[in-house]
């Protein structure tokens, strides 16, 4: 069984092939592709309409703990990214 876990944005639960990790580094949100880079992670569905969600929730400040607002600019971008290739 895989494991599973929750959105920031959309709130739902899935599991974990269906997620993007993510990780805070300088301020910044950037995305954990494989799901081993250092630090505390939190998991969105790999949509622009999830980060945004979360973004406006301020959900990634929560997750990782910090205060103040985070850049989400390159995780939107290497979502682009990744929706565009496939």
């Amino acid at each position: 069984m895989e494991p599973v876990r929750t959105c920031l944005g959309c709130r739902t639960r899935d599991t974990t092939s269906a997620l993007l990790r993510v990780v805070a580094r300088n301020g910044e949100v950037i995305a954990d592709q494989s799901a081993v880079l250092p630090g505390r992670g939190a998991w969105v569905h790999p949509t622009i309409e999830c980060v945004t969600i979360a973004t406006t929730r301020k959900a990634f400040g929560r997750a990782f703990r910090t205060e103040g607002s985070m850049d989400v600019d390159s995780l939107l971008q290497a979502i682009d990214t990744s929706i565009t290739s496939t």
